[in-house]
C-alpha cells in the first residue's frame, strides 16, 4: 500500500532546519578541526568576511578575534549593522547588503547565507550592533531567537560583535587548532594591507600585502628580491627558492583558494609564456616553474566556485561585462612582468641561471627516471605494496575529500588495516622496514630507490600536486622508537622533495590507542596515560588493561574503530621559518630525551652512510 500523497505530505522546512539537516550545502564538510577547511573554520570565516568587507569599504581598521576553546568572539569597528535589520540579517534568508553591487561589488559571500548558517549551526549565537551610542543585542540557539536587549547612551565605538559556540549536535567532537586560525588571520592582513587583526592578544598587520605573505612563508631567503606587481583587481608576488616543487598561494576576493582554479591555471601558463618570450628561448615549463614561490590575488564579480567551501575558482569571467579570468591575469602578467625584467637586469640574470640549473638537473636524472618508470610499470602490474581504494582525490566524486592512503610498516600492521579499512575511500601502502634517509640528497634518489619510486607513483605526484590521488596521506607507524624513526624518515622525504604535500595540509599522523581498558560490560581505548586513568576510574573494580606495543597487535575487528568515523589524526604542519631539522625534532612527539638522542644519533649515522 502506498503512503498518502496529499497536501500534508509536502513539507517546507524552516530556514534553520534546512541548514541543520543539510550543513554540507552551506559550509562544505563538517570535519573535526584537523583540516584547515573543516566546518568550524568556515563558521569563523563567514563572520570574519563581513567584518573585513566593512574595512574594505573604508570603515574600521581593526578587528578583535578571540577563541576560547569553543567560544568564538569577533568584534569589528565598522558602521555596525542597522539596528532595525539586525534580526533579519542573521535569521532571514536572502537578506543582506551584498546584493547591491555598488556596496559590495567583489565580496566572497554573495548568497546572503553565511552568517545565517553560523547562527543555525551554533548552540549559542549572540550578535550585537553599536551605532552612535545606541545598541541592540540579540540571542539565538540553533537559529531560534531566545531574547534581545536594547542599550542607550553607550560609551562604545561603532561596530558589530558576534559570539558563537559551534553546536556539538552537528559537529560532534571537534577542536579549534591554533595554527590554522593564525594562518587565516595572517592571510586576511596580507590581502588587506593596513588592517590590524588582534587574535587572542597577538597582533597581525601587513604593510606590503602579498610580498609580506611570501617573506613570511619562505623557509630560506629567495634567490632574488620578490617581484611584487599590483594592478586593478589583481596583485601578484613572485620569486624562486632552492626547494623542490612549486609553491603557490592563490586568492579570490580574499578567499584562500587552496585548490587553485581558473586564475592559478592562467597564472602558471602565462608565466611560462612571458619568460619564454623575454629570453627568446623555448624552455620547458617545468624548468621555469621549478622552485617557484608565488602568490596571486584577484577580485571577481559574483565568483563561481567548484565546491561549497570555495577552495577552487570555477569562474571563466571577471564579471558580467568584464574579460575572461585568463585574459585579465594574462594581460596584466605579460605586460608587468616583462616590464619588470627589462628594468631589473640583475634579477633577470639570476632567474635565467635558476632555469638553466633546473634544466641541467632534469636532464641529468632523465636516464634514471626512464629506468625507474619502466620498473614502476612492471611493479604496478603486481604492486604488492599498494592496496588501492575505489575513490580518488583527483577524480569526480562527492566523496573525493574522504580519499586517503595509510603508509604502514611491516606486514602485520598493513594486514590489520587492510582487513578493517573502507575499500571505497581508504588505500594502504606498506613499507618493508625503514626507508632511506633522504635528508640533503637530490631528487635522483626518488627514482633510484624502488620503495620511494613506488610511493611517488602511488600518490601520483611526480608531475604535479594537482594529480594527487589521495586527500589524506596518513603515516601509520608504531608509537615506539622504530616507529617514530620511520615517521621522521617519511616526513623528511616529503619535506625534501614534495614540500607542497605538507604545506597544503595533506599529511597526517595516525593516532592509535596505547591501552585497552575493559570489564565484561564496557571497553575503553585510551590514547594516553591520563585517558587510561580516567577509564580505570569509570569502570572501578579491577578492569583488564592491555598495553598495545604495535599496530600489528590490534585485531582487524578492533582496528576498524580507530580508522572509521572516530579516527584521530594529527596534521603535520609547517611553521614559519622551520628548517627540516626543526621539523624532525618537533615530530619526535613526547619522547624522553634519551629516546630523542637515540633517534637523532641514528638519523645522522644513516645520513653519513648514505653520503
Amino acid at each position: 500500500m502506498s503512503a498518502n500523497y496529499d497536501e500534508g505530505a509536502i513539507k517546507t522546512l524552516d530556514w534553520q532546519e534546512h541548514i541543520r539537516r543539510r550543513p554540507g550545502m552551506y559550509i562544505g564538510k563538517l570535519g573535526d578541526g584537523t583540516s584547515a577547511d573543516d566546518g568550524i573554520y568556515v563558521l569563523l570565516k563567514e563572520v570574519m568576511d563581513n567584518s573585513v568587507d566593512e574595512f574594505m569599504m573604508g570603515h574600521g581598521k581593526k578587528i578583535l578575534v578571540n577563541v576560547d576553546q569553543d567560544l568564538v568572539t569577533i568584534r569589528d569597528y565598522g558602521r555596525g549593522i542597522p539596528l532595525g535589520k539586525l534580526v533579519d540579517v542573521v535569521s532571514k534568508m536572502n537578506t543582506g547588503a551584498k546584493y547591491d553591487n555598488k556596496v559590495f561589488k567583489k565580496s566572497v559571500g554573495l548568497n546572503g547565507v553565511g552568517i545565517k548558517a553560523v547562527n543555525a549551526l551554533s548552540s549559542d549565537f549572540t550578535i550585537k550592533a553599536v551605532r552612535e551610542g545606541v545598541a541592540k543585542e540579540v540571542y539565538f540557539s540553533q537559529g531560534v531567537k531566545t531574547g534581545e536587549k536594547d542599550y542607550q547612551n553607550l560609551d562604545e565605538e561603532n561596530g558589530t560583535e558576534v559570539r558563537f559556540v559551534p553546536d556539538v549536535e552537528v559537529f560532534k567532537k571537534y577542536r579549534y587548532m591554533n595554527d590554522y586560525i593564525v594562518n587565516m588571520m595572517k592571510n586576511y592582513t596580507f590581502l588587506n594591507a593596513g588592517l590590524t587583526i588582534e587574535y587572542n592578544g597577538e597582533k597581525f598587520y601587513s604593510r606590503n600585502g602579498l610580498r609580506d605573505l611570501l617573506e613570511e612563508n619562505m623557509d630560506h631567503d629567495p634567490i632574488y628580491p620578490i617581484i611584487h606587481l599590483r594592478g586593478e583587481d589583481i596583485e601578484v608576488a613572485i620569486t624562486h627558492g632552492n626547494q623542490y616543487g612549486e609553491d603557490y598561494y592563490s586568492f579570490v576576493n580574499g578567499q584562500h583558494t587552496t585548490q587553485g582554479g581558473t586564475h592559478l591555471q592562467a597564472f602558471r601558463e602565462v608565466l611560462v609564456k612571458t619568460i619564454r618570450d623575454f629570453y627568446k628561448k623555448d624552455f620547458d615549463p617545468s624548468d621555469i616553474r621549478a622552485s617557484i614561490v608565488a602568490a596571486v590575488s584577484i577580485k571577481v564579480e559574483e565568483p563561481v566556485f567548484e565546491s561549497q567551501t570555495k577552495t577552487k575558482l570555477g569562474s571563466r569571467d571577471i564579471g558580467p561585462d568584464g574579460p575572461s579570468v585568463r585574459a585579465h591575469v594574462g594581460n596584466f602578467l605579460q605586460t608587468e612582468l616583462d616590464n619588470f625584467l627589462h628594468k631589473n637586469h640583475e634579477v633577470a640574470e639570476v632567474l635565467l641561471r635558476r632555469i638553466v640549473e633546473s634544466e641541467r638537473e632534469r636532464k641529468a636524472i632523465s636516464g634514471v627516471k626512464k629506468l625507474a618508470r619502466q620498473r614502476a610499470k612492471k611493479a604496478n602490474l603486481h604492486n604488492k605494496k599498494l592496496r588501492d581504494c575505489r575513490i580518488h582525490f583527483n577524480e569526480k566524486s562527492d566523496r573525493k575529500e574522504e580519499s586517503s592512503i595509510f603508509i604502514t610498516e611491516g606486514d602485520s600492521a598493513s594486514g590489520s588495516i587492510t582487513k578493517s579499512r573502507d575499500v571505497n575511500t581508504q588505500a594502504v601502502f606498506s613499507l618493508k622496514g625503514k626507508p632511506l634517509n633522504t635528508f640533503g640528497l637530490t631528487k635522483k634518489v626518488v627514482y633510484e630507490n624502488e620503495e620511494f619510486n613506488l610511493l611517488q607513483a602511488a600518490l601520483n605526484i611526480e608531475e604535479s600536486m594537482e594529480d594527487l590521488r589521495y586527500n589524506k596521506v596518513i603515516i601509520a607507524t608504531d608509537a615506539d622508537v622504530d616507529g617514530m624513526h620511520i615517521r621522521l624518515l617519511l616526513i623528511t622525504f616529503f619535506l625534501q622533495f614534495f614540500p607542497e604535500l605538507i604545506k597544503k595540509g595533506h599529511v597526517y599522523i595516525l593516532q592509535t590507542p596505547l591501552f585497552r581498558v575493559r570489564n565484561k560490560q564496557k571497553t575503553y581505548y585510551c590514547y594516553s596515560e591520563e585517558e587510561k586513568i580516567k577509564a580505570i576510574n569509570k569502570l572501578r573494580g579491577k578492569p583488564e588493561i592491555t598495553r598495545f606495543k604495535g599496530l600489528g597487535e590490534i585485531s582487524p575487528d578492533e582496528f576498524k574503530h580507530f580508522i572509521g568515523k572516530d579516527i584521530r589524526l594529527d596534521p603535520v604542519q609547517m611553521k614559519k621559518h622551520e628548517s627540516v631539522a626543526e621539523m624532525l625534532s618537533y615530530y619526535m612527539g613526547k619522547n624522553t630525551p634519551e629516546r630523542q638522542e637515540f633517534i637523532i644519533e641514528n638519523l645522522y649515522v644513516e645520513k653519513d652512510e648514505v653520503m
